[in-house]
């Protein structure tokens, strides 16, 4: 009678087993790891997808700031000229307009390099993870030298 009892629970623990190895219900694993396998892709190029498109909107906030740099640039330099051409108007407080004018030019030009680098660093990242995402479409690689003007980059 043990032996009948510890037979019958051999048997019950093994059928799961048995059952498994049956080759229909092979096929239906397969078709789940397909599934599972084309979800995770799926779901892997949506994030992708996204981080490009953060990428991208960082690169657009540099580009902006590059550009309000820039723009600076110009009206220091406007006024600089100014200090310089009218610098009697100004007494002794004249050469330290004009010093102090040109430290904020050149710090407004280096702002305006490193944000153009920024931005083209976070073009070309959400770029490779397009290319990545969508290997059909034709996409043309940017280059720094390229994407901004020389004069940003020359200095």
């Amino acid at each position: 009678m043990k032996q009948t009892g510890a037979l019958l629970a051999v048997l019950i623990l093994l059928t799961p087993i048995t059952q498994a190895a049956d080759p229909s219900d092979t096929r239906t694993i397969t078709q789940n790891d397909e599934q599972n396998s084309n979800a995770h892709e799926a779901v892997e190029r949506y994030f992708e997808d996204e981080l490009m498109k953060k990428h991208a909107t960082v690169a657009k906030y540099y580009e902006e700031e590059a550009r309000k740099s820039r723009a600076k640039v110009k009206v220091l330099e406007t006024m600089l000229a100014h200090y310089e051409e009218k610098s009697y108007l100004y007494g002794k407080k004249a050469q330290d307009l004009q010093a102090h004018t040109e430290a904020l030019v050149r710090k407004h030009e280096e702002a305006a390099k490193a944000d153009a680098r920024e931005a083209a660093s976070h073009r070309q990242i959400a770029l490779t993870l397009k290319e990545k995402n969508h290997p059909a479409s034709k996409t043309r690689k940017l280059s720094v030298v390229e994407s901004y003007p020389p004069a940003v980059l020359s200095k």
